[in-house]
C-alpha cells in the first residue's frame, strides 16, 4: 500500500478497545505496522482477528517496564526503529465527589488515576524513547476534553488529564526533534471505558444510563462521538508527511464541546 503511513511501525498502548483501537485499525488499514499493547486477552485477539492477523498484539501490563520493552521491541522495525507511539491507556472516576471521599479512599483513587492516565503515558515514552529517535518518530499522547472544561468527569479524572495536557507542551520541548501531540476527545460511545478500581468502579463508563444523550446535548454539533470519528486526528498526527510542522499540539475531537 502506498501512502505517508505505509511501512511505518507503530505501538498502540492500550489498543484493544474504544479510541485506542479504533486509531490502530486506522493505521492498519493506511499501511502501518501496526503493534497493540492490551491486557485484555479477549480484547487484543478481537482486533488481531478483525485485522486477519495483519496488527500483532502483546498481553500484558502497560505499567510493567518489562512488557513495555517487549512491545516496543516487537513494534519495532528490524533496525530497531519504531515510527509513531500513541498513548491510549485510560481509566475513568464515575464523576467521583472529592467531599464524598474518605481520605484512605482519596489517596488510592488518586493514585490510581494518577497512574494510569498519567504515569503509564510517561513510562511509554521514556521505554520507546530510543527507539522513536532510530525512527525520527514521533508522539501522540490521549488527553481529553476535560483537560480544558470541567465536564467529562470529576476531578480526579479531569486533573490527571490537565497532566496530560501539559506532558504534550513539555515533552514536544524535551525530546524535539521528535514530534509530540495530543488528542482531546469529547464524550465517546461504545470506549469500554472503565472506572477506578480503589473505589470498586467495576462498570464501563457507556453503563450510564443516558449518557450518550446527555452528551450529544451539550456539543455545538449535536452528537455523540463513536471511537472512528478520533481517529483521523490520530491518523493526521502520526503521519511524517501531513504534520511534519506540527508539534506541541492538541486537537479537539470534541463536537464543540462547552461549558
Amino acid at each position: 500500500m502506498s501512502g505517508s503511513l505505509a511501512r511505518q511501525h507503530i505501538l498502540v498502548t492500550g489498543g484493544g478497545s474504544g479510541i485506542a483501537r479504533a486509531a490502530a485499525e486506522r493505521y492498519h488499514a493506511e499501511g502501518a505496522c501496526v503493534t497493540i499493547l492490551e491486557r485484555s486477552a479477549s480484547h487484543a485477539n478481537d482486533v488481531v482477528s478483525g485485522s486477519g492477523g495483519a496488527i500483532r498484539s502483546i498481553v500484558g501490563d502497560a505499567m510493567d517496564p518489562e512488557v513495555l520493552a517487549s512491545a516496543v521491541e516487537l513494534a519495532s522495525d528490524s533496525g530497531g526503529a519504531l515510527h509513531h507511539l500513541t498513548c491510549g491507556v485510560g481509566i475513568f472516576d464515575f464523576y467521583a465527589q472529592i467531599h464524598e471521599l474518605s481520605p484512605d479512599g482519596l489517596v488510592a483513587a488518586a493514585g490510581e488515576s494518577w497512574r494510569m492516565n498519567v504515569l503509564s503515558a510517561l513510562l511509554a515514552v521514556n521505554i520507546a524513547h530510543s527507539s522513536l529517535a532510530r525512527g525520527a518518530g514521533s508522539i501522540t499522547l490521549t488527553v481529553s476534553e476535560s483537560a480544558f472544561n470541567a465536564v467529562g468527569g470529576g476531578v480526579l479524572y479531569g486533573s490527571s488529564k490537565w497532566a496530560v495536557r501539559g506532558m504534550v507542551e513539555h515533552l514536544a520541548a524535551e525530546l524535539a526533534p521528535l514530534r509530540v501531540n495530543g488528542v482531546a476527545p469529547g464524550g465517546t460511545s461504545g470506549t469500554r471505558f472503565g472506572g477506578l478500581v480503589a473505589l470498586g468502579q467495576t462498570a464501563s463508563a457507556d453503563a450510564v444510563e443516558g449518557r450518550d444523550q446527555r452528551i450529544a446535548r451539550a456539543t455545538l454539533l449535536g452528537i455523540t462521538a463513536d471511537p472512528i470519528d478520533h481517529a483521523g486526528a490520530y491518523r493526521f498526527l502520526a503521519d511524517p508527511v501531513d504534520a511534519r510542522a506540527v508539534t506541541g499540539m492538541i486537537i479537539r475531537s470534541d463536537a464543540g464541546r462547552r461549558m
